[in-house]
């Protein structure tokens, strides 16, 4: 029973995380308005500003939790990170509200590594995906809430006070984490118990050589190119090309993302598990499957007259979306050696918030300055369209690392069982 609560209240972390990272795209036109930016800088505040501070960091914090602590490295990052979100509302100008967000990244690169690491000693490999899956539940979830509580705060009462609303309770959280998690011992769910602790040359030359890891990072980097650009963007594409309101976007959008993409993550966990008992490779045909399919309900989302007929065909992308996150976070625990878990997850998050957060918003953001001249307003759906193509290549990433996932769990379960 307590694995379970260790699990939710993990998955309540996870929640903030994304709910204090997401948050800014709701807020983004009001700041707009406010700051008199750009769109290219609106992408360096949603993109570069959070993604170059959180992989750097993310490295180090994930070396820390594959040899300390890990609820004390949890607890910590969750205090500073909600802190820095509500410092946002603080910021007097650009340069301020750029330094807060910078904080948050930091803070936020101590929180997956080590929650991932936990749930693989309190889940054994056979209900992992599942697990995953629910911890996953914290990324639509953390949009819904961001989302409508941002938007209907700042409608109410202005965007800063969204910022005070949403940072504030995750500190409360913490002492939760620190007072009540238990640490588990490495390798618990599969009958080990490994106190060896590899150099970290070791640890990434294996991640190297690891050829089902090295597609699953790419393609769920170029997942997040696509994903983390719509975030940031959709609502005030929605402003702009449909005259909607902030809290009616906010609406939609948080039912969207809440509903669809946690119907889409429990599947996808839930399927995994399943159907990799009869072949180990589902947990990656799966997400291809999903981004390949979702390609064409994207370009009919942007190209409909009717707002509400476009939010409603996006519902099924973002089912589709949300089947990947499960099954693959679920394979990266298992292709590598237990005291690797961490750095794995870490590695991950490197690439897909350098590539995904990093690059996303901003190119989104430069096209659409660059197509306004001619496009005017509709520059940024054109912007957004122009990135959808990614997708397919995201696919044929994991189909090519289902090639040789089979031969690397093997290889990391038989060195785990020799250790």
């Amino acid at each position: 029973v307590y694995r379970y609560y260790a699990l939710g209240l993990l998955t309540v972390v996870y929640i903030l995380n994304f709910l204090d990272r997401q948050i800014l795209s709701i807020l983004l036109p009001p700041i707009k308005a406010e700051f008199a930016l750009s769109d290219t800088q609106l992408g360096i505040l949603t993109g570069p500003a959070f993604a170059i501070f959180y992989t750097v960091f993310a490295i180090p914090m994930a070396a820390w939790a594959d040899r300390g602590t890990r609820r004390t490295i949890i607890a910590f990052a969750l205090t500073a990170w909600s802190a820095m979100t509500a410092a946002c509302g603080l910021a007097a100008n650009y340069t301020q509200l750029l330094a807060a967000r910078i904080g948050v990244a930091i803070g936020e690169s101590g929180g997956g590594p080590p929650s991932q690491s936990l749930i693989a000693d309190y889940f054994a490999p056979h209900e992992r995906a599942r697990a995953m899956s629910v911890y996953y539940l914290g990324l639509p979830f953390g949009v819904l809430f961001g989302l409508v509580a941002g938007g209907y705060i700042a409608e109410t009462f202005g965007w800063r006070e969204a910022f005070f609303a949403v940072g504030l309770p995750g500190i409360a959280v913490a002492l939760l984490v620190r007072f009540t998690l238990r640490e588990p011992v490495r390798g618990a769910s599969e009958g080990l118990k490994v106190d060896s602790k590899p150099p970290l040359k070791e640890t990434f030359a294996y991640l190297y050589r690891c050829k089902s890891y090295g597609h699953m990072v790419f393609g769920s980097a170029l997942h997040a190119f696509v994903g983390y650009g719509l975030a940031s963007w959709l609502p005030s594409f929605l402003v702009r090309s449909h005259g909607m309101s902030l809290l009616e976007i906010s609406l939609w959008l948080g039912l969207i993302a809440g509903i669809g993409g946690g119907i889409g993550t429990l599947l996808g966990g839930y399927l995994a598990d399943r159907l990799s008992v009869r072949d180990k490779r589902w947990p990656l045909w799966l997400p291809m499957l999903g981004m390949a399919g979702a390609v064409p309900f994207l370009f009919a989302t942007f190209l409909v007259a009717d707002p509400h007929v476009a939010l409603i065909i996006y519902f099924v992308p973002a089912v589709l979306n949300s089947l990947w996150s499960g099954p693959v976070h679920a394979s990266i625990q298992g292709v590598v050696h237990v005291r690797m878990r961490a750095m794995a997850a870490a590695g991950l998050l490197f690439i897909v918030n350098l590539i995904g957060l990093g690059l996303g918003p901003l190119t989104i953001g430069l096209l659409s300055d660059a197509l306004e001249p001619r496009f005017g307003i509709e520059s940024l759906r054109y912007a957004l369209m122009s990135v959808f193509a990614f997708k397919i290549w995201c696919a044929w990433h994991y189909w090519r690392g289902s090639k040789t996932l089979v031969a690397d769990l093997d290889d990391a379960r038989t060195a785990a069982a020799a250790a």
